[in-house]
């Protein structure tokens, strides 16, 4: 090919990239959901699941069937990917003025999901690709035709801004439409829009923002006048606009966002709960960011209160139990693992987190029943979490059984995503274990997971 025809090409394909990120869009969730990392918490997923099981009933969807997913990260962002999986971002919820508006950034999500955006949108994608490879091309041929690289350009730049425009009202369009979806369902399940329109209007200033300074949330769910002038007629009409919530769930969030902002920013925590604080969320979170700091003892004499306040809430004693665990104190911990795994025992973080303890034990009797918890963990939802697998293969490793510590080895490689490990650690156990023994059987199931 001559030098300028090369030139020609690099040019069309430098074009092609340029254009390619808009386009991108709806990949970003996806892309995200690899990216960013994610926290682990039982009582703030306990929480949101609770806020959203109503309006997932409202909206014809199943509660048990959506996945919440915590992102660590400060960016004021939710999105949905994979399926009926919601990730909010620790920034959505820090950030938050008040419950109602997590609320309604649930809703609004479940807009997508009931609405099938995720597969529309593909669609659409495609379509958008398409139009940009096609004018690529086209210009790529004009280019060569009249061996003038700008004429060439200008039909590649004007078909690729096409696409990227077409493709943007699609989403624009979607974003309404989970809208009108999220108000609709909120009625039905008796609970105010409010939130979600108080919201988009804390976020309105940023479409004047370029892009690169925007909120993330704006610039992976594009703001519009419109929606915000549905939501004020929603509201003003709406029966449920003044309604109450659920008695406990402003201070839910009281609670939650003030464990987030004392694990995560903990002097900032200290800032906004000072010493003398009154409340008990203040005082949470006020405890969590002196464990942070180091001053154990000062967090420990917190939590120990709060104990004394509500000496049945689990997620004090697991909060009393990690400080003490981590501080070497494996056996005053424990009590309250099991205390808090009585208060909530279906909570496969807990059990998993007392099976730590009973393993760091050590005897028979510990083993059996480290065993037992965390079986039951990793056969609940998002209970088969790596950590829970390689505890397993400790647990099962100490008494002597290989085959079923192999096992949960390759479970644990599964959860990370290494096949080859799950795959050689399968076959291990298929090699020790007798045949048609549950523990062989999971190790084939294993094997024909993996398997190209």
């Amino acid at each position: 090919m001559p030098r300028s025809s090369r030139r020609l090409v690099a040019i069309a394909l430098a074009l092609l990239v340029a254009v390619a990120g808009p386009l991108a869009v709806l990949r970003e969730a996806e892309a995200q959901s690899r990216r960013f990392s994610f926290i682990r918490d039982a009582e703030i997923e306990r929480v949101i699941a609770g806020w959203g099981a109503p309006i997932a009933r409202a909206a014809g969807l199943n509660p048990s069937a959506i996945d919440y997913y915590l992102v660590n990260d400060r960016a004021l962002n939710a999105f949905v990917a994979g399926g009926q999986n919601i990730f909010l971002f620790t920034g959505a919820l820090s950030r938050a003025e008040d419950y109602s508006e997590v609320v309604g950034i649930l809703a609004h999500e479940m807009g997508h999901i009931a609405g099938g955006h995720l597969v529309r949108g593909q669609d659409q994608l495609e379509q958008a690709r398409r139009t940009a490879l096609l004018t690529t091309l086209l210009g790529v041929a004009t280019a060569l035709a009249s061996g003038n690289a700008g004429a060439g350009a200008a039909v590649i730049t004007g078909g690729q801004g096409y696409a990227q425009r077409d493709f943007l009202s699609f989403t624009r369009s979607m974003e309404s439409a989970a809208d009108q979806a999220a108000v609709s369902f909120l009625d039905r399940a008796g609970l105010s829009s409010a939130g979600l329109l108080d919201f988009l209007k804390r976020l309105e200033d940023q479409e004047l923002v370029p892009a690169s300074s925007q909120v993330e949330y704006v610039r992976t769910h594009p703001l519009t006048r419109d929606r915000i002038d549905f939501l004020e007629r929603q509201v003003a009409r709406s029966p449920y606009s003044d309604a109450n919530p659920p008695a406990d769930w402003p201070e839910q969030f009281r609670r939650i966002q003030a464990k987030l902002i004392g694990f995560l920013e903990p002097q900032l925590a200290l800032r906004d709960y000072p010493e003398g604080v009154d409340t008990i969320a203040g005082r949470y979170g006020r405890a969590i960011a002196l464990y942070r700091r180091g001053d154990f003892a000062a967090a420990q004499a917190m939590m120990e209160d709060l104990l004394a306040v509500e000496p049945d809430n689990p997620y004090f004693h697991e909060l009393e139990a990690q400080m003490l665990l981590e501080t070497g104190k494996a056996a005053e911990a424990r009590p309250h693992y099991s205390r808090a795994v009585e208060l909530a025992p279906e909570e496969p973080l807990l059990l998993t987190a007392l099976a730590q303890t009973e393993i760091e034990a050590g005897g028979p009797q510990d083993l059996a029943s480290a065993i037992e918890h965390l079986t039951t963990a990793t056969r609940l939802p998002r209970g088969d979490t790596s950590l829970a697998w390689r505890l397993l293969a400790t647990a099962y490793g100490r008494t002597g059984d290989l085959g079923m510590a192999a096992v949960a080895l390759a479970e644990e490689a599964l959860a990370k995503g290494d096949e080859e490990t799950a795959r050689a650690q399968a076959q291990r156990a298929l090699d020790q274990l007798p045949a048609g023994s549950r523990g062989a059987l999971q190790a084939q199931d294993i094997l024909a997971t993996v398997e190209p």
